[in-house]
């Protein structure tokens, strides 16, 4: 199967089926011909972005095999899988059902007895198949002519138009199709699915009234209309969006492409969408954990802080009804754990001696910028990065940058040898006593960790590589500068 195909089938097994479902259970009987006798499939079904196993059975002397249970399966985009990771989707609405085709192709030969859904639903994929096919063939000609230019060889200007506009009528096509199953099958499930593809359009008027103020203002309004309009076809009150990929890809692409990559803007954006989902508990579900974990493991610095929004708004007040109390109170204490260290915030104090016995405390430390380090001697990669950052000290010295290098592994011997051996003369300080929990107080749960504070001690940056620390003080000096002017 070739690519665009995969992605226009794909395309269209985005949405689960959340129908309340009959308190007999579940039959799927399906037959594939050209299975042996004994041959283990299985059930699976999609969440979110990934897919899970629900049922498996065996193929029986009639080359049949049937998944069954008491309790009702939940709506969705489900998969037979087959041996040789071979599979086919289709959709679970109605809990009784049989489907049959072959391995030489599973959607031209497919028959649907007591789904009105499926029967729409490959109805609709044999439809799409050939004209996926002929749009990859097109857009292979728009390969080829590139790797073509490199020897001189172009495609001509009413070829690519040519070109172009068969794709245009394909997808027409398909865009026609997909509004006459809507049209025809209101309530379905396949009709709902359809809704959810359409990209909202502006109209003429509005679009040349922005053309003619130019590219720029043309482009700003293109990106508001999509954004301001990006949710307009999602059926809210649907938890069945919830078992496909579909819901999954547009949250993914609405907080990667369309919202200001800034902690206030992402949190506004998320209670907006957090409000909505309320209409369908799946939805809200999906929605509060999605936006939760994305934001906990994201790469981007300072959205921790989105993280510990969630939680507090959304997890200790105990709306997350999906978490055990064991759970939560892990989840509220990491987002206990985070808030004193966010962006903005002042740094904890640190009161901790050095070699000789003197105490140095963190918020007194007279400097611009303070580069708290923590690291350890016995480390490898501290090893390596310790000198690096010395380096970058000493280029940083003289605009007002201290270092307070602390010593989390408190191997006095070790430690002083090391500082010695590398001529470390920067404040180098440890905790002899052992009455600081630098995991609790700094989350430092691996070295080296440095974070970068300004004069007033507040987090400008943390967990930033060696390599980073020279760009993001000289552009804090600059910014400084200019606020002055």
């Amino acid at each position: 199967m070739n690519s665009i195909i995969r992605f226009l089938i794909l395309f269209l097994c985005v949405s689960g089926l959340a129908f309340e479902a009959s308190a007999q259970g579940y039959k799927i009987a399906v037959k594939v011909k050209g299975l042996p006798h004994d041959t283990t499939c299985y059930l699976a079904y999609h969440f979110g972005d990934k897919q899970y196993l629900k049922d498996t059975a065996k193929v029986d002397a009639k080359g049949v095999f049937t998944f069954s249970g008491s309790k009702p399966l939940d709506g969705g985009i489900y998969m037979v899988v087959l041996p040789g990771k071979r599979y086919f989707e289709f959709i679970v609405s109605e809990q009784n059902f049989s489907l049959e085709t072959d391995t030489a192709d599973y959607t031209k030969n497919m028959k649907v007895k007591g789904s009105t859904e499926n029967t729409i639903f490959f109805d609709y994929l044999r439809y799409i198949t050939p004209r996926g096919m002929k749009v990859d063939s097109l857009s292979r000609l728009f390969t080829r002519s590139k790797e073509d230019s490199a020897k001189g060889r172009f495609l001509s200007k009413e070829d690519s138009t040519n070109i172009t506009k068969q794709i245009e009528v394909l997808n027409k096509e398909v865009m026609t199709y997909r509004e006459n199953v809507i049209k025809n099958n209101p309530g379905t499930f396949v009709a709902t699915l359809f809704k959810s593809m359409i990209v909202p359009q502006p109209s003429k008027e509005e679009e040349e009234a922005a053309k003619a103020k130019g590219d720029s203002t043309f482009n700003v309004f293109k990106y508001r209309f999509y954004k301001g309009h990006f949710w307009d076809n999602i059926n809210f009150s649907d938890g069945r969006l919830v078992h496909s990929p579909i819901y999954h890809q547009k949250i993914k692409e609405y907080f990667t492409n369309l919202v200001v990559p800034h902690v206030d803007s992402i949190n506004k954006e998320a209670d907006m969408l957090v409000k909505k989902a309320k209409a369908d508990s799946n939805i809200f579900k999906y929605t509060v954990w999605w936006i939760t974990t994305h934001y906990e493991t994201s790469q981007l610095m300072g959205t921790d802080a989105v993280y510990v929004h969630m939680v507090k708004k959304y997890y200790a007040t105990k709306q997350a009804y999906w978490v055990d109390t064991a759970t939560l109170r892990k989840i509220v204490d990491r987002a206990n754990l985070l808030d004193p260290l966010l962006i903005g915030k002042k740094a904890p104090q640190l009161v901790l001696s050095d070699s000789l016995g003197k105490y140095w405390a963190l918020h007194s430390v007279k400097a611009k910028y303070t580069i708290a380090y923590f690291w350890d001697p016995n480390c490898g990669h501290c090893q390596k990065e310790t000198p690096k950052l010395y380096d970058v000290y000493l280029k940083l010295k003289d605009q007002g940058v201290a270092v307070f290098a602390v010593d989390i592994d408190r191997d006095k011997k070790k430690w002083i040898e090391y500082i010695n051996k590398n001529k470390l003369n920067w404040i180098n300080v440890y905790d002899p006593n052992y009455y600081v929990s630098f995991k609790q107080l700094y989350d430092i749960y691996s070295t080296p960790v440095i974070y970068i504070l300004n004069e007033k001690k507040e987090i400008i940056a943390k967990r930033v590589g060696v390599e980073q620390v020279t760009e993001i003080i000289e552009n804090s000096i600059k910014a400084e500068k200019l606020k002055s002017k």
